[in-house]
This record gives structure tokens, C-alpha cells and sequence, in this order.
């Protein structure tokens, strides 16, 4: 987008939130860059330039804004909406690939050079991996030191910074201000109540992060977080005080999330045993709420259709509820096949108590006890123990098989259609165990459930086509943002997934 002037000038002058995340305005005459809905007075257009990320404007030499602080501002939606290797490059630079496994370990995952990599990401994004991965270091350094007491020092090796010399240099250069100036200037504007930015609440439990998450209005929480709740594996999920709590498996070790839904973001408070998890782990709750999504796009084109419309004016902003954990996921849909939620919650959190990781709940009230098992731990288990029918153990263990030994990888780098074909090669995979978990595992947000009985209630109660065939033809109208209708054909029965919790 950052390429049509014309456009991008309208949304600045208009300071139009929409577009926040979409590009960053870099203004010549100041040498700062700013979100599209700065409060500040527009600059000139004759001085604006239009970048496609924080790392292209800083790479140019802009620093960030200090009053609408870009680097807070919700992530592009255009990256969950596509599966090329540039798109798949950003989901994996987001999940901190390249801090852990440098530029080559990015591109072995995606299947190319590293010299590919860099071109096609310099050529889309005017950046390329190490400059990405840098920005986003700096807005997780940004945001602990902001809300957050903890030291410099634990807060540079947090971000993902090599060293505290590193650390002060990339904040002085992006924020034209020094990490402990950031921390100062962060507490005045909160003491006089006219913070714009992600100030932190108070923590619940001791020892935990408490953190904003951002999100593009409109946002409905009832279907994502009815979802997430009603679904909920005993022992690794729950819903209590009004929050969506759950264990999470990290690459340095573990952690306990809590998120809540507000009127303008997601209360988010993390307990981790590793602070080098940080970043990760706001990534993929991030991605489990679909919080970079971008609503008005969606709900424009569902619209369109005048039998979806009534549902989408309702109701606007509905989320696609995904995962974590593509694997667990994964797991989860073959227990789920052909039964109640009640019934798939019961088999999960058997599977949980048998082969689960313990792990410490941080809340003393709370009741998360274990990690979900990993394909690894489960690809022992003796399908005689697991009280499904025949065919599905076969399903379940030829699954964990495939994960564990690597020959299904599924994540958010996966190729949807590769993944698609590799799911539908399995015994006991049909249409609808793939797309639901290239769905909500995958992201795919133009996976389309035909089949699904509530769906086709769904379609028959609205006048739309019921069987599978003739629907999908309907739907094609619906792309592509298939995944979004679902959610909106299933928020048509009173299920438990579709009501967010009073408890």
C-alpha cells in the first residue's frame, strides 16, 4: 500500500487508525517516521515519504515518534492473509526465528538461499531479516522498559539483544532517547494520565508481565474467547475472572498467559520462566486472538453477500480463534472428530494427565497443571489405552508419528495447500478435520468448513444453499475471508462457543 501515494496521503491527513500497521509515514523535515493516526498537526505533503515497515524507516535513518509511538501499533494484517515465502518469512521473523536461528535457519525453514530471502524481503519491505528482527527487538525492549520494573539488563537479553552495549545503542538510535530517559519519560506521562501507549496494569499475581495488546476496531469477543473457553483442555486451559488462561510451551522453557478482553485492547499479564521467551510469547497470542487482523476489509467483503450482511452489522469484528500450537491443535481435531465439544475435552485432558508436562500455576487460585503433551512424548503411547474407536487411534497415532518425526511440519510457516495435501494423505482425514485445522492451526483465513453441521444449520436457517457443494459455490463470493464467515454462520446458534463467559 505504501506505494500509492495518493491513498496513503488521504489516511494521514485523515488520521485514520485503519491503516496503522499497513505503512509508516517518515517525514523528511523532522527525520521521525509515525503511524498513518498520529495526533500530531500532518506534515507537508511535499515531506512525507511513505515506508512499508519500521525496519525500512529506520534502516533510512528515522526514529520513531514519541507521540504516536508507530512501534506500538498493530502489526500488518496483509502477512496472515498470504502464504508466499515474503509472508511466510514475516510470520517467522515475528515468531523470532532469525534471533534464534539466524538468517540461515530462516531460510532453511522457508526452503530458499538466504540470499533469495534477503532480496525478496529488501524488495517488498525495503528491509531485510536482520533489520527486521532488530526493529522488533526494539519495540520489545520499547515495551518492558515502559511497563515494566525490571532492570536494563534483564530487559536487553529479554528483548533479544546480544548485549547491554547493543541494547543502548539500537534504543538511543531508534527513540533518540536512552533506555533509563525512555523509562522516565514513560512514568510522567502516566502519572498525568495522558498516555497514548501500552501502560501497564496493575499485576495480579507477583513475578508476572502485565502488557496491552493492541488490536484494529472493531474487535467482537464473544466467539473468540467463547471459543477458546468452551473448548478448553483441563489442566492446560481455563476460564477465570473474566480472563483466557493457559499454559504455553516456549523454545527456552514455559510460561502461563492470562488475557482479557478490554473496550481498545487485550489485557495480557505472562509468567515465564525465561525471560528470552518474551517476544515469542506475545507473538503467538497475538496470533491465537487473530489480533493483526484486519476487520473492516473482512466485514466490507462479507457484506456484499445481503443474506451474511445482517450477521456481519450485528455483530462486527469477529476473530478466527486459532492456536498456540499447531501440533497440539492437530491432536486436538482428530479428538474432536465426530463427537461433542464436552466429549473432545474429555479425551484432551486424559491425554493431558497421562503424557502432559507439570508445570507450576503462578496463581494460587488457578488451575493450569500441565503443558499439552508434545508429539514427541506422545508418540509412544499405547492405543490400547486410548478409549476411541479403532480407526481413530490409527488416525491419532499416524498423526503424532508424522509430527514427531518431522515428516508434517505444521506451524505458522507452513504452506497451506502443501500442509493441506500432506493432512488429506493421512488415514482418517477428510475435508473437514484439514480445513478446520489449516483454519485455526495454520491461519489460512480462506478455510471454508462445508460440511460442518452447525454451518449448514447455519446456511439453511439464513436461505442459503445447506449442502456442501452448493454452498462452497456460494461462498466464492466470500473470498478471501471464508475462515470469517464461518465464525459469523456459526454465531447464529447459542452454542457456548459463540457466548463469552459471564464467570
Amino acid at each position: 500500500m505504501h506505494t500509492d501515494t495518493e491513498r496513503c496521503v488521504r489516511a494521514v491527513q485523515s488520521k485514520d487508525a485503519r491503516f496503522d500497521g499497513w505503512f509508516f509515514t517518515a517525514v523528511r523535515t523532522t527525520g521521525i517516521y509515525c503511524r498513518p493516526s498520529c495526533p500530531a498537526v500532518p506534515p507537508k505533503v511535499e515531506n512525507m515519504t511513505f515506508l512499508p515497515s519500521a525496519a525500512a524507516c529506520q534502516q533510512a535513518g528515522y526514529r520513531a515518534c514519541k507521540r504516536c509511538r508507530p512501534d506500538t501499533s498493530p502489526g500488518s494484517p496483509e502477512w496472515n492473509a498470504r502464504a508466499d515465502a515474503v509472508a511466510r518469512a514475516m510470520r517467522l521473523i515475528r515468531d523470532g526465528v532469525v534471533d534464534r536461528e539466524g538468517v540461515p535457519g530462516l531460510a532453511a525453514r522457508l526452503g530458499y538461499s538466504t540470499r533469495q530471502v534477503e532480496r525478496q524481503l529488501n524488495a517488498e519491505l525495503g528491509a531485510g531479516p536482520l533489520a527486521l528482527a532488530r526493529a522488533q527487538r526494539a519495540q520489545t525492549a520499547r515495551l518492558l522498559i515502559e511497563t515494566s520494573a525490571l532492570p536494563m539488563a534483564d530487559i536487553a537479553f529479554a528483548a533479544g539483544f546480544s548485549s547491554i552495549r547493543t541494547f543502548n545503542e539500537t534504543v538511543r538510535e531508534v527513540f533518540a532517547l536512552a533506555p533509563g530517559e525512555l523509562r522516565a519519560r514513560a512514568g510522567h506521562t502516566r502519572s498525568n494520565g495522558n498516555g497514548n501507549g501500552p501502560a501497564p496494569s496493575p499485576s495480579q499475581t507477583p513475578g508476572t508481565l502485565s502488557l496491552r495488546l493492541p488490536y484494529r476496531a472493531p474487535l467482537n469477543p464473544d466467539n473468540l474467547f467463547g471459543h477458546l473457553a468452551a473448548t478448553a483442555v483441563p489442566g492446560v486451559e481455563e476460564w477465570r475472572n473474566g480472563a483466557y488462561r493457559r499454559t504455553l510451551r516456549l523454545p527456552y522453557g514455559t510460561g502461563v498467559v492470562s488475557l482479557t478482553p478490554q473496550p481498545d485492547h487485550i489485557g495480557c499479564q505472562l509468567a515465564l520462566t525465561d525471560l528470552r521467551d518474551l517476544t515469542i510469547a506475545i507473538s503467538r497470542c497475538r496470533w491465537m486472538l487473530d489480533l493483526d487482523a484486519d476487520p473492516e476489509a473482512v466485514d466490507e467483503q462479507l457484506r456484499a453477500d445481503p443474506l451474511l450482511a445482517p450477521l456481519v452489522d450485528k455483530a462486527p469484528g469477529r476473530r478466527v480463534p486459532r492456536t498456540v500450537d499447531a501440533a497440539e491443535f492437530a491432536v486436538r481435531a482428530v479428538l474432536g472428530q465426530q463427537v461433542s465439544t464436552a466429549a473432545a475435552r474429555t479425551h484432551a485432558g486424559r491425554l493431558v494427565a497421562a503424557h502432559g508436562e507439570p508445570v507450576a500455576d503462578p496463581d494460587p487460585s488457578g488451575g493450569l497443571t500441565h503443558l499439552f503433551p508434545s508429539p514427541e512424548a506422545l508418540a509412544g503411547l499405547d492405543p490400547e489405552t486410548l478409549a476411541l474407536p479403532r480407526s481413530r487411534r490409527t488416525t491419532l497415532t499416524t498423526l503424532v508419528g508424522a509430527l514427531a518425526d518431522g515428516s508434517l511440519p505444521l506451524g505458522i510457516d507452513s504452506d497451506w495447500e502443501a500442509a493441506r495435501a500432506q493432512l488429506a494423505a493421512l488415514p482418517g482425514f477428510g475435508p473437514w478435520t484439514t480445513e478446520v485445522i489449516a483454519m485455526r492451526a495454520l491461519g489460512d483465513p480462506d478455510a471454508f468448513l462445508p460440511s460442518d453441521l452447525g454451518v449448514r444449520r447455519a446456511a439453511a436457517g439464513l436461505g442459503l444453499p445447506s449442502s456442501p457443494s452448493a454452498l462452497t459455490a456460494r461462498a466464492a463470493g466470500w473470498r478471501p475471508w471464508r475462515a470469517y464467515a464461518v465464525q459469523y454462520l456459526w454465531a447464529t446458534d447459542d452454542h457456548p462457543i459463540n457466548l463469552l463467559p459471564t464467570v
